[in-house]
């Protein structure tokens, strides 16, 4: 373009140095960023840390259906309808900072800067793609498949030609709720992947890209 090389759109530095009214949030490791039930009037961008959202059913039982990271955002429901509740909690995995969003301070931003209207709608369609792929990987992937596909997201092998990847320490029982098993299954997986040289965990976990592997044998 006549020498001109185009400026790629920058949603961190858009949501800070813009007119956005917004306020920064630190969360150290197990805080709420917001829980179910709660009034829905913000959205939430993760400028560092990773944040997973649960969901608790009548029973009192919980389960964890989604672990974000920087660049995501958080609560993006509450720009749906202006009196609805949160269907999910919140909850800081490690030391993280938020950007929290008002809902009409949103909503004016979607509508008025059309390039951050243009990636809110390719992270709300990437979600909406994730949702599915979670559901398929649940009606017909071993539970093994389905630990070795968690840690490959977590490990965002996606965005790079990078083979391996440290992902902050998460707990065998979240992985366990996320799958859809038992911690001990877990356990048992992770034990064999290290055994087979697929990852690495002393605290951290250490990810290798050869954990591919798994998810794609028959």
């Amino acid at each position: 373009m006549d020498g001109i090389e185009k400026i790629r759109f920058d949603p961190a530095a858009f949501l800070t140095q813009s007119g956005l009214k917004r306020e920064v949030v630190g969360l150290k490791p197990k805080a709420t960023l917001f829980s179910q039930g709660d009034a829905a009037d913000s959205v939430f961008y993760i400028q560092s840390g990773r944040v997973k959202l649960t969901v608790t059913s009548q029973s009192g039982k919980e389960a964890t259906i989604a672990i974000l990271s920087v660049g995501d955002f958080v609560g993006e429901d509450s720009i749906a309808e202006t009196d609805g509740f949160r269907a999910a909690t919140a909850t800081a995995v490690t030391l993280s900072m938020v950007l929290k969003i008002r809902r009409t301070e949103m909503l004016r931003a979607v509508h008025e800067e059309h390039a951050f209207s243009d990636l809110f709608l390719k992270f709300l369609l990437a979600r909406s793609i994730r949702t599915q792929a979670d559901i398929v990987d649940q009606l017909f992937n071993s539970c093994e498949k389905r630990l070795a596909r968690i840690l490959l997201l977590m490990a965002d092998f996606d965005a790079s030609e990078k083979e391996e990847s440290v992902i902050p320490k998460i707990s065998q029982e979240t992985l366990a709720e996320m799958i859809g098993t038992t911690r001990s299954r877990v356990s048992f997986f992770m034990n064999s992947f290290r055994k087979r040289g697929f990852i690495e965990y002393n605290g951290r976990i250490r990810i290798k890209k050869s954990l591919l592997s798994v998810v794609l044998q028959d």
